[in-house]
């Protein structure tokens, strides 16, 4: 059965309706009501375009968040082969936030590092809802450093609210743990891309998103705070979270204008839950593409260009 957000209500009563109908021609073979139906199929259809046509950021926050995305799990599963998951950050324990391992990508051998949320009760507070404690961040700086050594490319998968931010994992050094996976980002020397395919949070994001090509889903969000904690900061009311979320510049399109990202990945209309495979084989292809661009670079140019990116972030589309 599918979710609908708040903003797709008018769709849910139409798409309910249309369901209604057939389930009575099931029922009773002698009621012919597939024309009825075909007809608010099509009204569904275009509710569902006009609506996807113009959301609002906080709308976009919404659709990132949404539960039937596809996760990181689902793009291994679908895009990856021969994957071999590695488990542990070789000193206290194995954050189950965060997935990584060895795979093939159409034939090229890579190092996979992603966010898993998770996709119902059990498996989110398994995966902590996406929120990666300092040993998830440790066990990707280790696997990154393998990558270097083997001289394999680097594919992260960012879907996270954030870093997790409980007693234990300060204690364990989160901001330290961030901070030196980040600096491992910066330190390869073989490609590394990024994918944003629901929330990118914060410094949990930042952590595996410093990379030589940044791109985001279309309907995705990569914010330094979230729409609902900016707006208990400013405003002392995270109810203000629509006016947060536009005064953030976190969707896609606003960030590709300041030079944030270098792509948007587009998605199906309806978002890439409405379709999963189309979406996953869209963040493939580009997954693909983004790697062909570093074919036969030097890891010490593939270094500096990297380097070179975010030292300039900042200076494009400030004026927007």
């Amino acid at each position: 059965m599918t979710q609908y957000l708040d903003f797709e209500k008018p769709l849910s009563e139409i798409e309910g309706k249309a369901e209604e109908l057939r389930a009575m021609g099931r029922a009773d073979e002698k009621v012919d009501v597939e024309k009825e139906a075909a007809a608010l199929d099509a009204k569904a259809g275009e509710m569902l375009a006009n609506l996807y046509r113009g959301l609002t950021p906080w709308q976009k926050a919404q659709v990132a968040r949404h539960g039937e995305r596809p996760h990181c799990k689902d793009y291994i599963d679908a895009l990856f082969t021969d994957w071999t998951p590695l488990a542990g950050d070789r000193n206290f324990a194995d954050d189950h936030a965060v997935m990584g391992g060895l795979a093939r990508l159409d034939g090229r051998s890579v190092v996979v590092i992603g966010h898993e949320k998770g996709h119902d009760t059990r498996t989110r507070l398994e995966r902590n809802f996406g929120m990666a404690r300092p040993e998830g961040y440790r066990k990707a700086i280790r696997l990154m450093e393998m990558a270097d050594r083997f001289s394999l490319p680097v594919v992260t998968l960012i879907d996270t609210p954030g870093a997790y931010p409980g007693k234990g994992a300060e204690e364990r050094g989160q901001s330290e743990a961030i901070a030196r996976s980040t600096q491992a980002c910066l330190r390869l020397g073989t490609p590394l891309v990024s994918v944003v395919v629901g929330e990118g949070g914060s410094g949990g994001a930042v952590a595996f998103a410093t990379a030589n090509r940044v791109a985001m889903l279309q309907h995705s969000i990569y914010s330094v705070i979230s729409p609902e904690g900016c707006a208990s900061i400013l405003w002392k009311d995270a109810e203000k979270m629509r006016e947060a979320a536009e005064a953030l510049r976190l969707t896609a399109q606003d960030l590709l204008k300041l030079g944030v990202i270098d792509r948007i990945i587009p998605e199906p209309t309806g978002g890439a839950h409405r379709d999963r495979a189309a979406a996953i084989a869209s963040v493939g292809s580009a997954i693909e593409a983004m790697l062909g661009e570093f074919d036969g670079m030097a890891p010490e140019a593939i270094r500096a260009a990297r380097r070179t990116k975010f030292i300039e972030m900042g200076a494009k589309g400030l004026a927007a």
